[in-house]
Order: C-alpha cells, then sequence, then structure tokens
C-alpha cells in the first residue's frame, strides 16, 4: 500500500525530455565499430534504420501501405504497441529496409537532431500518413512506437 501519495511511473518516452536525453546519450556510446549483440544490421545500418522510421513519422517521406499490413498490420499493432519489450528478430517493414553502407556519423547527426526536434515540438508533426505496415496511429502510438524501436535497436548494441 502506499503512503498518501503514490508515485506515479515515468513512461519511457521520447517526449519527456529527461528521458529523450538519456536515448541521445546511449546512441553517444555508439561508435563505427559497435557490433550488434543480435540482428543483421551494422550501427550504420541502424542508425540509416531508425532515420527512416523518424522521416516517416514526421511525415518527411510517405510510404505507401504494404500488403502485408492490410492483413496482419492491426494484429502487430496492439503486441508491438503493449508494454513487452520487442521481440528479437521481427521482419522489418520494407519501407524500412536498408541495405548497403552509410556514413555512420552523419546518420547519428542526423538522428539526434530528429530526436531533438521530435522531443522539442512535443511530436506535432506525427500523424500526417499512415505507418506503411501499421496504418493510421495515433500521435501516442506514434510516440510508443518510436520510443520501443529506438530502445529496442540502441539495446541490439548493448547501450
Amino acid at each position: 500500500m502506499c503512503p498518501d501519495v503514490c508515485p506515479q511511473p515515468v513512461m519511457k518516452s521520447l517526449l519527456n525530455a529527461a528521458y529523450s536525453k538519456e536515448i541521445i546519450e546511449r546512441i553517444n556510446h555508439l561508435t563505427p565499430a559497435s557490433t550488434p549483440l543480435w540482428g543483421k544490421m551494422t550501427v550504420d545500418q541502424a542508425m540509416a534504420h531508425l532515420n527512416a522510421a523518424f522521416n516517416n513519422a514526421l511525415g518527411e517521406v510517405k510510404q505507401k501501405r504494404e500488403f502485408w499490413g492490410y492483413i496482419f498490420g492491426n494484429m502487430a499493432k496492439k503486441s508491438l504497441l503493449s508494454d513487452k519489450p520487442v521481440k528479437k528478430g521481427l521482419p522489418t517493414s520494407k519501407a524500412l529496409k536498408v541495405k548497403g553502407e552509410y556514413n555512420f556519423e552523419e546518420e547519428k547527426e542526423h538522428l539526434i537532431a530528429l530526436i531533438e526536434h521530435y522531443t522539442a515540438t512535443r511530436g506535432k508533426d506525427v500523424n500526417k500518413y499512415p505507418h506503411p505496415f501499421f496504418g493510421r496511429l495515433t500521435a501516442i502510438e506514434w510516440d510508443k512506437l518510436l520510443t520501443k524501436h529506438i530502445d529496442h535497436h540502441l539495446s541490439q548494441f548493448g547501450v
């Protein structure tokens, strides 16, 4: 039983400036030599992949809805937006797949800038276009998805 006032849990959210700063600190621990604990992406590809996700969320890029998203998107969305951690090895949306090599420092700087913009604007730019797999998301769903997604990939690289 709580004392007179129960503390409210602090939700991990990129809209929370303190948590956003923590995420940026974790990103800054990555180097071009960082290797994944699981999965096939290199660290530069992970940065490019996260940039693609943010660009979609912020309406910078409009991506077509995927066929399989119409069939499985709602079911997958419920699972991904739950409080459970993102499972390792889930398939990547075609629109967010990255191949080849990227300039790690440029991708890292761009990702940090996108996170800072998202946090500073309180996510006001999300919700312009549907997610390529999950379809329409509310601002709260976008935030939870972005927050869990970036945490998942940073954990993938041990930071």
